[in-house]
């Protein structure tokens, strides 16, 4: 700390020396024509000749993130946005006035330089710098071995430091907008219109969460952060809109863990006149899209040292038969109350007093056998009682037409026709809210509105959620939910 402190204090006695020389430190309205990724691309290939032929000039500007001082010429390597560069400085090119400047300058601080190319005895591209112009000081210093960093918090906590010094943190954000542009590009093409509905609700609905309550002032009425947009969506079914999505941020006042965040990203679509099984098919040909676009056109990736293949078809199981046949759950707990709840005993599982058999199976499910679902794995037909959304299976009403994705061992996407009969979806509302009343404070809450907008009609639908941090997750081999969030949340920083 103290020599943290000692360096802080020198850099700022630095910047004000230079103020006073009348060096500005944060001057504004200098161009740059280049970008290093660019420069690489078009005169990366070029030779030593090639390049002292051409006198092109470039304007360049970045981040200073390691110097080689040598008397009267510098080597520097400065980074920008797309990639890092060498600068050569020369005094005798330079002015001595300039290389003076070029010498007080620290790594961290951000820089525009003029010239141009060549190589050096080493074969390295480098930009000859006839001009250098401090854009920004730096007053603070840039961790030396920041991988070092014993505190894994400080990368979250100090992102715009980790994304300076790590430039895979930098390529897995560059990775989800392609991904998520990716998505958005799939379901237009498929006649999808993306909306935004309320990020505030009344009545938070449409997942089994607990929700942030806030207060408006001038309504003088609580309003929620949404859990969902499901509701909503739906209501534009209603509406007319028979093909919809929205991909935006949900709030669940939950734990934090490798998996959760209480403020997350999620897409959503709908579509009329589809069932969950069209979904399963529409889900295969998505992932295999997104890989294709950014996986370099490889159905295959690697997770946490396991090939995940995405090839569909994928696989398929029952939630009862996943249950017995990958949890080895004996078959009677499917059908048996009491052998279910004997079972979750066992497991060191307990049964709230609202929670019936259909909620106990999802329970052991969670337990024995999501952890075994590694290769793409939709898990369909769940309890009516866990599903208040969800259409009844016709040859089963205790079930539903319902899937649930799983790739390397936990959930990914959670699918279902849509029920739209009011006075089933009435009925399922009040026996939430019993469930509210015994203590379970994810309940749904009765939303008398969503019962009038299917009371006018909502066509045959199926809809589906994927949580898009858990997909980044997938595809840029991140352990944690924190590693593909540029911002998480984290307990309050502690005082010195």
């Amino acid at each position: 700390m103290e020599d943290l402190s000692r360096v802080l204090r020198e850099r700022l006695e630095k910047a004000e020396e230079l103020e006073k020389e009348g060096i500005p430190l944060y001057p504004n309205g200098y161009s740059v024509e280049d970008t290093v990724a660019r420069i690489l691309e078009d005169h990366g290939h070029k030779t030593a000749e090639e390049l002292d032929q051409d006198d092109t000039v470039f304007t360049v500007a970045g981040r200073i993130m390691a110097v080689r001082s040598h008397g009267k010429s510098t080597f520097m390597h400065i980074q920008d946005g797309t990639g890092r560069i060498q600068i050569y400085c020369q005094q005798n090119r330079l002015g001595k006035e300039s290389y003076t400047l070029v010498k007080r300058l620290d790594i961290g601080d951000i820089i525009r330089v003029k010239g141009p190319l060549f190589r050096t005895k080493t074969d390295e591209l480098t930009v000859q710098a006839d001009e250098v112009i401090l854009l920004t000081k730096s007053l603070r210093p840039l961790p030396e071995k920041y991988h070092g960093l014993k505190d894994v918090e400080t990368r979250y906590r100090q992102r715009y430091v980790d994304l300076i010094v790590n430039p895979q943190v930098r390529e897995t954000f560059i990775k989800r907008t392609r991904i998520v542009q990716a998505i958005r590009q799939f379901l237009t093409d498929r006649g999808f219109l993306e909306v935004e509905t309320p990020m505030m609700q009344v009545i938070p609905g449409g997942a089994t969460a607990k929700p942030f309550k806030t207060h408006h002032n001038a309504l003088g009425i609580d309003l929620y952060l949404r859990i969902a947009p499901e509701l909503y969506l739906k209501r534009l079914l209603v509406g007319g809109f028979e093909r919809v999505f929205e991909l935006n941020r949900n709030f669940r006042n939950e734990g934090i863990s490798t998996q959760h965040n209480p403020e997350f990203t999620m897409l959503e679509f709908y579509q009329a006149y589809a069932t969950y099984e069209d979904f399963i098919r529409l889900t295969e040909e998505l992932f295999a899209y997104v890989a294709q676009t950014v996986n370099g056109g490889n159905l295959q990736l690697t997770y946490q040292g396991q090939t995940i293949d995405l090839t569909p078809p994928w696989r398929r199981y029952r939630l009862s038969e996943a249950l017995v046949e990958l949890g080895g759950v004996p078959p009677a707990a499917i059908t048996d109350a009491d052998a279910a709840l004997e079972t979750a005993r066992a497991m060191g599982l307990e049964a709230e007093k609202y929670e019936g058999h259909g909620k106990l199976l999802t329970k052991i499910f969670d337990l024995v056998v999501e952890p075994k679902l590694i290769q793409p794995t939709f898990i369909t037909h769940y309890p009516l009682e866990v599903s208040p959304l969800s259409r009844r299976n016709e040859e089963e009403p205790d079930l539903t037409d319902r899937f649930e994705l799983f790739i390397a061992g936990r959930e990914m996407a959670n699918a279902f026709s849509e029920l739209n009969d009011p006075r089933d979806q009435k009925e399922r509302f009040l026996k939430q809210v019993e469930a509210r009343d015994a203590g379970d404070e994810e309940a749904h809450l009765m939303d008398e509105d969503y019962i009038r907008a299917l009371e006018y009609g909502m066509p045959p639908a199926a809809g589906e959620g994927i949580g898009i941090d858990r997909l980044v997750m997938l595809f840029t081999d991140s352990p944690s939910i924190r590693d593909v969030i540029l911002f998480p949340h984290l307990r309050p920083e502690r005082k010195a």
